[in-house]
């Protein structure tokens, strides 16, 4: 595991209880000001540095992003310990590691028995091991929390594009994933959405996908195109000068994929229009929820070929 983190920040949020925001303009700051962290989640807002481990068959093709059609013999991790990438993370400070499962290509770290684009395939010979197991036992052993990226987007699966076929086969692929392993912290969900094969643009089944992990992993966050943990900066690391943690709920009735956030770019991290601010607060008084999001550092911290 290379020592120096690339420079792949984000700092995340996560949703809380909300507070009805009737009143005057003084008791809904005030209501803001005391909207508290759901049970269960104030663990996840302590965690503060969190680690990703991108690692997969772009490791050995040198592509930020691969197209599917890579040949899982590309795949040799000759020297894979999950334990001292567990060991250097632990002694670094990190809190909580998130591997990525399955990235927009669609190779798979597990031997997954719904696709051979795995490296249950790769040119290592006889090996009978499972990476996501190994380090997410290795995380348990050292202390450290675990989570998983399954990115919904596969380019290597023909029925991408199919959106109804294409989602029963994601689902059961995520049933897999949170079935075979421990406990699972974190599921993340970022995706760059693109046509499959077909040419046909996928419609993600996004709420299918949320009830799966609260019914096999109750205690996880959701990432991303999620209800649970979003986005407050950009991969570089700039975010606003200001965030305020308590949010008006604008989006009450929308599903959360649909949510509408203001984009972060380096333009414009220091928009004036700061999301909760006293002012927007009481402004959106017609609103009848606050969320509340704390900030995390989340750095990405990839392994060398070798493992």
């Amino acid at each position: 595991m290379r020592i120096f983190a690339l420079l792949f920040i984000f700092i995340s949020s996560l949703t809380s209880h909300p507070q009805s925001s009737t009143g005057t303009q003084e008791q809904i700051i005030f209501k803001a000001a005391n909207v508290t962290p759901a049970p269960g989640r104030y663990e996840w807002q302590k965690l503060e540095f969190i680690a990703f481990a991108h690692y997969g068959i772009n490791t050995f093709t040198g592509r930020e992003w691969g197209d599917g059609s890579e040949d899982p013999k590309f795949f040799k991790p000759t020297e894979f310990d999950a334990r001292q990438w567990t060991n250097l993370l632990k002694d670094s400070g990190v809190k909580m590691l998130i591997l990525t499962a399955k990235h927009n290509d669609g190779f798979c770290l597990t031997p997954s028995k719904y696709t051979e684009h795995s490296f249950k395939n790769s040119a290592r010979k006889n090996w009978k091991g499972d990476i996501v197991r190994d380090v997410s036992e290795e995380c348990k052993e050292s202390g450290l929390i675990f989570g998983v990226y399954l990115s919904p987007r596969d380019r290597n699966n023909q029925s991408c594009g199919d959106s109804p076929i294409y989602n029963e086969y994601f689902r059961s692929r995520l049933a897999e994933l949170l079935s075979d392993y421990e406990e699972i912290t974190e599921v993340w969900f970022y995706i760059a959405c693109g046509e499959g094969p077909n040419g046909k643009r996928q419609i993600y089944d996004w709420q299918s996908y949320y009830k799966i992990i609260r019914e096999l992993q109750p205690g996880a966050v959701i990432f991303g195109m999620a209800p649970d943990v979003r986005c407050v900066g950009t991969e570089s690391g700039s975010g606003r000068e200001t965030e305020w943690s308590v949010l008006p709920d604008e989006n009450k009735n929308t599903i959360p994929s649909e949510i509408k956030l203001p984009k972060f770019t380096v333009g414009n991290t220091n928009n004036v229009t700061m999301l909760g601010s006293p002012e927007k607060l009481y402004l959106e008084k017609e609103a009848t929820d606050f969320k509340t999001h704390i900030p995390q550092s989340l750095q990405n911290i990839p392994p060398r070929e070798k493992g």
